[in-house]
């Protein structure tokens, strides 16, 4: 099945777990939920990994092969395969009172839910999870396990399904959906501006056709699902946290915002070489961060909150790495040098191009550049390259415009488009014919139509195009926030927005500068792979589309 295991990417250290129990004043006598959550999370209690067995006499399989986030997700609210529903299992799903006519006030909707059953109680739930019969005394499919839990495991898996969406989701009110976008001291102003007017655009342009819609979309009402199946159309408002300072205090800054304008989720947003701060502040917070325009994403294996569009330069970093290694022996490449400035973009790069090069019998040498007044600089760093190497630039338009001669020796030069420009990158005539461009989007011929769709929707807004892939991402995360909004009605739970981002994503047309969009198991970047690629002729922004197939390292 598609989602299993994906939500087990926002797995948490049980200390983790443990401090979030006690902050919610959870206690034995009420059933542990950090116990609990650790069996639904990981399929592990205190006593070792949990057994269970999908039929009589079947496989038995134990620990995060059966845990409960496998089929009903990190949300508890299911999820739909096809023909086949996996239901919702949180406490106000399983414990409602059936309802006696259309009437009565209803849950929000949620594809699978069975509302035309006796509500559970914590004995016939307890019976479900072990022999795997219904609260009416049906057989449930062979999909469930039949779980062997003990007395107090079974009463903290419970306490902890009763906990799950039971607190009220901050940034959600009758009328308005609050969303932050954040904006680090080291984002490119301009970046940012454009970032800026893309967003605030279209909240105004989504809020003002709200405001001429019908307050609700109404059923027939004339089936148990009449009060569930509705939405309403509920304004979005944008704030924009803005940051200052060291990197030390981004935390303490986010949490004052957030206690000031609490938000169900954190849209696009900008910055420069470090976005740590904010991605441990999303994941500690619980709160979804969704496709931040950032170089140099931060992802972990136990992260769960934090969704980007692409890997950035770490991605062309993977994409060097993988031609160099696979270069036929007549290149006779021993070493690689590597240019970048102290403190940006290109540091962390270099770093991880060092790393996937560590095991080869290739050399990797790096020059800093203005890292102190005694540092090195560009041309001084090419200066002593040798006819084995091959250069490696992570550098801005400023830096490339100004290199001299390339020297004869050097054979190939390989740049980074998202530092450089991508193909307008000003890259001197001379060095055109040696130098392979890192690029991972799709080429300009092929996503011409994707692109003209939102550039079309930036100049009937009359909103400048400053930063193109910046504002084209930027209106892509806004789509796909509204997209996925329309499918979870009125359902506003965090991990499941970021859960039907997931499914929905996938199905996406128009998806920009990407060809294909997709996440999955535990997945934290949507588009998987680029270009190394050459240029044209020694003038002008073609590429050689030729030249090298589309990779996935």
């Amino acid at each position: 099945m598609k989602f299993v295991c994906l939500a087990a990417a926002g797995l948490v250290s049980f200390a983790l777990l443990a401090q979030a129990a006690t902050a919610a004043g959870a206690g034995p006598a009420a059933g542990d939920t950090a116990a609990g959550e650790l069996i639904y999370l990981r399929g592990i209690s205190a006593a070792g990994p949990i057994a269970g067995v999908r039929e009589p006499g079947g496989m038995r399989s134990q620990g995060r092969d059966v845990a409960c986030v496998n089929c009903h997700l990190h949300s508890g609210l299911g999820m739909t395969e096809g023909h086949t529903y996996v239901p919702p299992i949180t406490g106000r799903y399983l414990f409602q009172p059936r309802a006696s006519d259309h009437k009565q006030p209803d849950l929000p909707y949620v594809e699978g839910m069975h509302r035309d059953r006796d509500p559970y109680t914590d004995a016939t739930l307890a019976r479900a999870i072990r022999e795997g019969v219904d609260s009416e005394g049906k057989p449930l499919g062979n999909l469930m396990p039949r779980f062997d839990l003990n007395d107090q495991e079974m009463t903290s898996l419970i306490a902890y399904l009763k906990k799950i969406g039971a607190a009220r989701v901050p940034g959600v009110t009758d009328t308005v959906l609050h969303f932050a976008t954040i904006v680090t001291p080291d984002a490119d102003p301009i970046k940012r501006d454009g970032m800026l007017a893309v967003m605030r655009t279209y909240f105004d342009d989504r809020n003002t056709r709200v405001l001429r819609t019908l307050p609700t979309m109404h059923t027939s009402e004339n089936t148990m699902y009449s009060k569930t199946m509705y939405m309403v159309n509920r304004r979005w408002q944008l704030h924009v946290w803005t940051l200052a300072g060291p990197a030390g205090t981004w935390q303490g800054q986010l949490e004052k915002y957030m206690a000031k304008e609490p938000v169900f989720a954190v849209l696009s947003g900008i910055g420069g070489s470090n976005w740590a701060p904010v991605r441990r502040f999303c994941e500690r917070e619980r709160v979804p961060c969704l496709f931040p325009n950032v170089e140099v994403p931060v992802a972990e294996d136990d992260d769960f909150y934090s969704l980007y569009l692409s890997k950035g330069v770490l991605l062309e970093s993977e994409l060097v790495a993988k031609v160099l290694l696979e270069a036929p022996p007549e290149h006779s490449i021993k070493s690689v040098r590597q240019i970048y400035r102290a403190g940006d973009s290109g540091e962390a790069a270099a770093r991880a191009l060092a790393d996937a090069l560590a095991g080869s019998n290739l050399k990797v040498h790096n020059h800093v550049v203005g890292a102190s007044k005694s540092g090195e600089t560009v041309a001084g760093a090419i200066a002593g390259t040798s006819a084995d190497e091959v250069l490696v630039l992570w550098l801005r338009p400023a830096d490339i415009a100004e290199l001299g001669p390339l020297p004869e020796r050097v054979d190939r030069v390989y740049l980074s488009g998202i530092m450089g420009g991508l193909e307008h990158a000003p890259l001197p005539p001379g060095w055109r014919k040696k130098t392979w461009l890192a690029y991972p989007f799709d080429l300009p011929d092929k996503r011409v139509v994707r692109v003209d769709y939102s550039l079309g929707w930036f100049r009937i807004r009359h909103i400048p195009v400053v930063a193109e892939q910046v504002q084209a991402d930027t209106y892509l995360a806004c789509g796909l926030l509204a997209e996925t909004l329309s499918h979870m009605v009125d359902t506003f739970e965090r991990d499941y927005l970021i859960e039907r981002v997931n499914e929905n994503l996938e199905h996406r047309i128009m998806t920009g500068y990407y060809p294909r969009l997709s996440l999955a198991l535990g997945q934290r970047f949507a588009s998987k792979g680029g270009y190394v690629i050459r240029f044209d002729d020694v003038e002008g922004n073609r590429l050689a589309a030729d030249s090298q197939p589309w990779m996935v390292p």
